[in-house]
Formats: structure tokens, C-alpha cells, sequence
């Protein structure tokens, strides 16, 4: 009888590792088809080669959560885009399109993912002397915010230093032209910048390698 309840265990115990095993695969499965989908413009870790695109690797997870919730649900700005890369390069879409099939599931899956890797500085020219006021501007009006240069992401803001300029340039522009939604705090400094102050910022950002 003891030998029977010990192989009883032994099974019970096989199954639920092996039940265990097929939900990480099937996990594991699911979020590679969603990795494989973003990768096409964004790169497998997450850091973005086009200047147009987003690095979002690094990025904390509860942004990257409210960014792609923000997209599906169509509050911010979905610009037409071009697929970069696989199957789809060339093809056009949107990020409210993209983001619209997916679950709250999907969306948790993809933060974690993308909030483990590292996030890789772009390597692009820069004004040193626009910087200098760029850092000037920033520490007056954003620094509160987007902590040590808008480099750390658990601010949960995404990350300014070191991303792509153009892209940053794009944002800026659907803050100023009211096609992106802007914080409390941040909509009343952000408004007063002119348009020399904000090119002085992004070269502060793009400072950062």
C-alpha cells in the first residue's frame, strides 16, 4: 500500500509539472507572436534603428501599460505608420489598430517584457550649445517629473535621454497641436515653451549616448 500512495504521488505530481510545463509553453508561445509583431518596427528588444520610432525597451511597465490601453481605446494620437520590417514591411497601420485586438492580458505580457530589457541610448548629433540651454530649460520645468534627465524609468513617464530626436520632435508636436493629451502639471509649463526653447531641449536629450 505504501508503495502504491508513493507512484500515486509520484504521477499526481508528474502531471501537474507537466500541466504546468504546456501553460509556460503556451505562455511563452503567445508572447512571441506579439514580440514578433512589435519587433517588425521596433526591434526585437525593444531599440528601435529608425529615428521615427520609439526605443522602448526599459520602458516601466505600468507606461508601457497605460501607452498601449491609451491607443486601444483611441485617447492618444494614432498617426499612420510603415511597417519596418517582416512580412508586413511597407504596409501601413496605426498604433490604435495595432493595439486594438489586443486583451488586458496581452498588454500586461508585452510591458513585462519590454520593461526587462535594457533601454539603449540612440546615437545621433547634437548642438552642444542648444544642450547646454536644453539642460537649463529642463531642470527648471521638467525635472520634477522626468527625474536625472528624463532618464529613469520608474518616474513611469517613458525615458527622454537618449531617444530618437525625430520621434521626440513628433511628440512635441501633438502636445503643441492638442493631438496628445497632456498632464495637469505638465500642460502649463509645457505651453509656454517656444519653439527655440523646445529645439534646445531636444538636443539636451539627444545629448545623452
Amino acid at each position: 500500500m505504501k508503495t502504491q500512495r508513493t507512484i500515486g504521488f509520484v504521477l499526481l505530481a508528474s502531471a501537474g509539472l507537466f500541466s504546468l510545463s504546456l501553460t509556460i509553453g503556451a505562455w511563452a508561445a503567445d508572447l512571441n507572436k506579439l514580440v514578433d509583431a512589435c519587433s517588425q518596427c521596433h526591434e526585437r528588444d525593444g531599440a528601435s534603428r529608425d529615428p521615427n520610432m520609439p526605443i522602448i525597451g526599459g520602458y516601466s511597465e505600468p507606461y508601457i501599460i497605460s501607452s498601449l490601453t491609451a491607443y486601444k481605446n483611441k485617447i492618444r494620437s494614432c498617426p499612420e505608420i510603415e511597417y519596418l520590417h517582416g512580412d508586413k514591411k511597407v504596409k501601413r497601420t496605426d498604433m490604435c489598430r495595432i493595439a486594438k485586438p489586443l486583451s488586458e492580458e496581452d498588454i500586461r505580457k508585452l510591458a513585462q517584457y519590454y520593461a526587462g530589457k535594457k533601454f539603449r541610448r540612440a546615437n545621433q548629433d547634437f548642438d552642444p550649445e542648444l544642450a547646454k540651454k536644453g539642460q537649463q530649460i529642463h531642470e527648471r520645468d521638467c525635472e520634477k517629473c522626468h527625474s536625472q534627465a528624463g532618464s529613469v524609468a520608474s518616474d513611469d513617464s517613458g525615458i527622454l535621454a537618449g531617444q530618437w530626436t525625430p520621434y521626440l520632435k513628433q511628440q512635441f508636436f501633438a502636445f503643441y497641436a492638442e493631438k496628445r493629451l497632456l498632464d495637469k502639471k505638465m500642460k502649463p509649463k509645457f505651453n509656454k515653451l517656444d519653439k527655440t526653447e523646445m529645439e534646445a531641449l531636444l538636443n539636451y536629450y539627444a545629448s545623452f549616448k
